[in-house]
């Protein structure tokens, strides 16, 4: 759990006809982490990969197709969750699965798609009649007045004085009905004779006249009553029209889902053949395996073909260059920690996983910050809600992530419970329990020496670390020299040693011998270099690299303060939490003296307010320290993450 998994090499040789089905059962394997030898191809072999990226063309545009008929069904992707077994298809296949669906749906999705709009126009026309209900005119009637000039219909408000000002010469009437925020319904009445330049301004003025449907006819109010006996039909067969889309809907979800995730499949195949080796008829795969999975790999190649030649290779950590994948083995309780870790770099093949020790530090360090039963506790039901999957809407689409999410949230929820016992505070309430330990806000000074005597520890867990992974790779320059290694242990120890000795001189304690050994674990420091190349190598020290030691050696010595005294913000946003809390009761006091319903109101939204947002701030000091403190003393990170060949991609 603490390194990654050994990982062997693999070199496979395939003859072309069995080039799909061994690279399906590689996918099937979900261990085989691909390297790309497309590179080894010339010539003809070049070309061959033109059929390979016709294919994937083709699955993606189908793949296209599959997603606009679950649009058109109403279908969410969550509602196709992959299943456990996926095999590739041909496109043709695809094809004529689609057009049979497609044939079947398409016209009741017109046709309900008509209905809707059918509904939104003659609302439309309802809202626009609406201001004449009153009239006994019959309006088609309007249209056909022998000396009267009559027009109904819609312009922009910002045009209504613009049209008046050029009837001003002209005999009329402008009668506006209704007004909304962007158009206006109007009336406009004047002489037949003066039909067209009452049209001419009409137009200019962008009027629109209201062209009522067909078969539409009588007064406003009997047009409207015709108009909603249309709309509710209209309702009635747009009912009709989508229980015909749910059935369909239910009895194509089970082949839509073979579809796309066959089609996906396919795809994934197609790209993964793209890019192995060929010469004439012979594909070369090139990969990682873990080593545990060697003897299953070698199974169901045999399984698939006779023909396969496998050659394998184990890689010996303490001597790789070769950027070797790594594959973390951490139980699915860690998984949130896990991606914490892999949020800043990929451990190295030959360097130690930090995920088991952040799952300890991270909810010690949260737990220092934000200790209160209370506040804790609903924390730990929120994990708990998180990591049930009962929660859809977060950023991580599979169900692993969103349970270590969860289950990070819930450790660091029950480390907050711990310290509210520590601290006495439940909600921020601190007379309800008696401090196992100190309150926060009383006991300033004696916080922030706890803060940075914890980050003492957790610097010193670093330099261990730090030792374990030059051990590992047998670099025992790192390992006795340098600024994390046992040089820049002695020298940190000494200068707490020489600090202790001066501040409090009633202990006695022996400077003479702490500035000893802080000359040693300097001189050892500056120079680091040569004394490296020293134990590294055959054969004398080059000269150079005491310079820049020394400089280092200064820069430790700051990086040492900083580092410790930067867990100082522990204790400072401990004692913060406290005055929070205290602040949220004094506000509820002023603004409800009696402690009415209103004092409970503020105290509720106040303490959920703590929780949000301070619980946020928090958890992002807790992964600064982590990174910038706690992680530099060892982890490089920069490693390959193990990502094997499969057909059903996560995430």
């Amino acid at each position: 759990m603490f390194q990654p998994q050994e990982m062997s090499q693999v070199e496979l040789e395939v003859s072309e006809s069995d080039v799909l089905p061994v690279t399906e059962a590689l996918a099937d394997l979900s261990a085989f982490h691909q390297i790309d030898t497309s590179h080894l191809r010339t010539g003809d072999e070049a070309r061959s990969t033109e059929h390979w990226q016709e294919r994937i063309a083709a699955f993606t545009t189908l793949e296209r197709r599959v997603l606009n008929v679950m649009g058109e069904l109403e279908i969410s992707e969550a509602e196709l969750p992959p299943p456990t077994k996926v095999h590739p298809i041909e496109p043709e296949v695809v094809r004529t699965a689609l057009e049979n669906l497609e044939e079947k749906m398409q016209a009741t999705v017109r046709e309900l798609q008509e209905k809707r709009e059918r509904v939104e126009e003659l609302q439309h026309y309802i809202s626009l009649l609406k201001p004449l209900q009153g009239l006994e005119v019959n309006i088609e009637e309007l249209r056909t007045l022998r000396y009267v000039f009559a027009v109904l219909g819609t312009i922009p408000h910002q045009n209504l004085e613009r049209l008046r000002t050029s009837l001003r010469r002209v005999p009329s009437v402008l009668a506006e009905l209704r007004r909304d925020d962007h158009t206006a319904v109007v009336a406009l009445f004047g002489r037949q004779r003066d039909s067209d330049v009452l049209e001419r301004a009409a137009r200019s003025a962008y009027l629109n006249p209201i062209d009522l449907p067909k078969g539409y006819r009588g007064t406003p109010a009997e047009i409207m009553e015709a108009l909603n006996t249309g709309i509710e039909r209209s309702r009635r067969q747009t009912i009709e029209y989508r229980e015909e889309i749910e059935e369909l809907r239910q009895a194509h979800i089970p082949q839509l889902r073979t579809l796309l995730w066959r089609l996906r499949g396919s795809r994934a195949l197609a790209e993964a053949i793209t890019k192995f080796g060929r010469l004439h008829s012979t594909y070369l795969i090139l990969g990682w395996v873990p080593t545990r999975q060697l003897q299953r790999l070698r199974h169901e190649l045999e399984h698939v073909s006779d023909e396969v030649l496998i050659e394998t290779r184990q890689v010996d950590r303490q001597e790789t260059e070769e950027e070797v994948p790594t594959a973390l083995s951490n139980p699915p309780f860690l998984q949130g920690f896990q991606q914490l870790v892999t949020n800043y770099g990929a451990p190295r093949y030959n360097e130690i996983d930090p995920t088991p020790i952040l799952a300890l530090t991270f909810p010690l360090m949260f737990g220092i910050m934000f200790g209160d039963v209370g506040h804790g506790l609903v924390l730990a039901l929120l994990g708990l809600l998180l990591a049930s999957g009962r929660v859809r809407s977060l950023p991580s689409r599979t169900g692993g992530q969103r349970q270590g999410v969860g289950l990070l949230v819930g450790v660091c929820g029950l480390a907050s419970v711990v310290f509210g016992f520590l601290y006495g505070s439940v909600f921020g309430l601190e007379h309800i329990l008696s401090p196992i330990w100190l309150r926060p806000l009383e006991n300033i000074t004696d916080m922030l020496l706890a803060s940075v005597a914890v980050g003492v520890l957790l610097l010193n867990v670093g330099f261990i670390c730090n030792l374990i992974n030059a051990w590992l790779i047998r670099d025992w320059g790192r390992l006795l020299f340098s600024t994390s290694g046992l040089a820049g242990i002695l020298l940190y120890w000494s200068l707490i040693g020489l600090l202790a000795s001066v501040s409090m001189a009633a202990l006695s304690l022996p400077s003479t011998i702490f500035a000893v050994t802080a000359m040693i674990g300097g001189v050892g420091i500056a120079f680091s270099e040569p004394l490296g190349e020293l134990i590294g190598r055959e054969g004398p020290p080059e000269g150079g690299g005491i310079v820049q030691g020394l400089f280092e050696l200064l820069e430790m010595v700051i990086s040492f303060m900083s580092n410790s005294l930067s867990y100082v913000r522990m204790g400072v946003f401990a004692v913060a939490h406290s005055g929070l809390s205290a602040v949220v009761f004094i506000l509820a006091g002023l603004l409800s003296p009696s402690h009415g319903p209103l004092y409970w109101l503020v105290v509720a939204l106040g303490n959920l307010a703590v929780i949000g947002f301070e619980g946020l701030i928090v958890g992002i000091q807790a992964m600064r320290l982590e990174y910038y403190e706690f992680f530099t003393k060892f982890f490089t990170g920069g490693g390959v993450s193990f990502h094997p060949l499969t057909m059903v991609k996560s995430g």
